[in-house]
């Protein structure tokens, strides 16, 4: 007997936490239902198909293999079982607007000659500073990671603060870098993956310093078919362990408590043209297998609505939605003030562009990058204003994989991040697509004005209205030092019995890898609760 069997289950949200979550749920014996508002699941990784181009509309980077191969393993896979993954080399390549141009390589120790090039000392100086990003990587995956510590008593164990011994734990990245490079160049080069994190250099917690273990180390990598293809993966196990799956229903309230709650849905108001629209005739599994609209069995169909009753519920949503939309006041139990006071993640303007030619000067990860980066920063966290100087990341997967793109042509996405919360009128976006463009041109050697065969804009308003995210922003909570571990909302979700949270804003944070690690977590909690 396992130990879920007869819990029945609702998931309130289908992101990369929601469907790993659902997939440990089910495995364990729960009856689990999935319940997405928009026409796919997979949270911010859906995809965009216009005029036979695929673009994946969020996240892009492949990172931390080691994190996917736990979860496919967990349920007698491997991510062959699913996608093929190509190793990416350079995993990217940097253009600086001074004209400088170089590429991250996959060789270790050519990386050292670049950094000996615009500094005496630091190819040393970088094998120094991958030794303790490792040793940072593997102490904290195993004892702050995988294994939560939500609580304070949790960090008051001595075993606990020995093995974190020699970790930085004090200072922030910026701080913690200046120890080992001068050159600002090869600073930007260490923290750009900070942005990974929602977070600039002066705010992210040293500790962080783990993630030039996975960028030059563990190298990035692309799964065949985009990251909507890790999506495909997970749908195809939960729904071989019976998980039942329903987009264009959107939940609107909960009420209950644990073994009588009631989440009613209703069929989701499609407006405008859906990212769907010209999916083909064999769609993929992610695509194929969910039901249309709230579940049959307790829809009242005359108005398209539903009441799903459940012992459980796991919120996959912004929590910042869920507490002010869709659970009474009283069950509230962080409040306004709380989420006033959260530093966010960026928000971001991006543009998905299918280009006619080729693309010989960008890679498949391409940055351009102003010698001075501050400005960027201080127009995200300390003064928000859309930046004048930004830095841009252009990703080209049609570089590596020819079935997201038509014959002849590639796709971009190309991103830059703003600051959550500010204006975005079409009249911003569309000077800032010019400033873009030209940017490309300019800095990239890459001149598509006239190349442009489709071209879609996403922005604040968007990540509001597709994923109920707050002030638009694209990661939500960033990482700072007081939004780390036990500073972060809690997987089980105070004050309201048999009510639980997994994604981004809990632990161990944003990002595809530690979301599927989220849905580990929030399975183990709810599994240790029953049992």
């Amino acid at each position: 007997m396992n130990k879920l069997d007869g819990t029945s289950i609702t998931i309130v949200g289908s992101g990369i936490g929601g469907l790993a979550n659902a997939c440990y749920l089910a495995k364990a014996g729960a009856d689990v239902t999935v319940l997405e508002k928009n026409e796919q699941p997979g949270g911010r990784v859906s995809r965009l198909y216009r005029d036979g181009f695929t673009f994946d509309m969020g996240p892009s980077w492949y990172l931390m293999p080691d994190a996917f191969d736990r979860f496919f393993d967990h349920f007698n896979h491997t991510t062959d079982d699913f996608y093929d993954l190509t190793h990416l080399d350079p995993h990217y390549s940097i253009h600086f607007t001074d004209g400088d141009y170089v590429e991250i390589s996959g060789d270790i120790d050519k990386l050292a000659g670049l950094f000996e090039y615009y500094e005496d000392g630091a190819g040393e100086q970088f094998h120094d500073y991958l030794t303790e990003s490792k040793h940072t990587y593997e102490i904290g995956m195993e004892h702050f990671v995988y294994t939560d510590r939500s609580r304070l008593r949790d960090w008051l164990d001595p075993s606990i603060l020995w093995k974190a011994r020699g970790l930085d734990v004090r200072n922030n990245m910026q701080h913690h870098v200046d120890q080992y490079f001068d050159h600002p160049k090869l600073q930007q080069i260490i923290q750009y993956s900070l942005l990974f994190l929602g977070g600039s250099p002066k705010t992210t917690p040293a500790l962080y310093s783990l993630m030039s273990h996975l960028d030059f180390n563990l190298g990035v990598w692309y799964p065949d078919g985009g990251l909507g293809s890790v999506v495909d993966a997970l749908v195809e196990i939960g729904d071989n362990l019976g998980v039942d799956y329903y987009v264009n229903a959107e939940v609107k309230n909960i009420r209950g408590r644990r073994g009588a709650f009631i989440v009613d849905v209703e069929q989701t108001n499609q407006n405008g043209e859906s990212p769907l629209s010209e999916v083909s005739d064999n769609p993929p599994t992610a695509i194929a297998v969910p039901n249309d609209g709230p579940p049959e069995s307790t829809s009242n169909h005359e108005s398209g609505s539903a009441e799903v009753m459940s012992d459980l519920v796991v919120l996959n949503t912004d929590l910042t939605h869920a507490e002010q939309e869709l659970l009474p006041p009283e069950k509230s139990a962080y409040g306004e003030d709380y989420w006033d006071s959260r530093t966010y993640s960026p928000a971001a303007f991006v543009m998905y562009l299918g280009v006619e030619g080729d693309l010989p000067e960008l890679s498949h990860h391409s940055l351009i990058m102003p010698v001075d980066w501050s400005e960027h920063f201080e127009s995200i966290f300390d003064d928000p204003s859309w930046p004048d100087n930004p830095s841009y990341y252009i990703c080209v997967p049609s570089k590596t994989d020819d079935s997201v793109a038509p014959d002849g042509h590639h796709n971009i996405v190309a991103l830059v991040p703003i600051a959550p919360g500010i204006e975005d009128n079409s009249t911003i976006r569309e000077g800032f697509r010019d400033q873009l463009i030209d940017a490309l041109a300019e800095h990239a050697n890459t001149d598509i004005q006239d190349r442009i065969v489709v071209e879609e804009s996403f922005c604040i308003s968007d990540f509001v209205g597709r994923y109920n995210s707050n002030q638009g922003s694209a990661l939500g909570i960033a990482h700072t030092k007081m939004q780390t571990a036990m500073f972060r909302p809690n997987h089980r979700y105070p004050g309201v019995s048999g009510l639980y949270a997994t994604g981004g804003n809990t632990n161990p944070g944003a990002g595809v890898p530690m979301c599927l690690i989220s849905g580990e977590i929030t399975a183990d909690k709810i599994i240790s609760d029953i049992a």
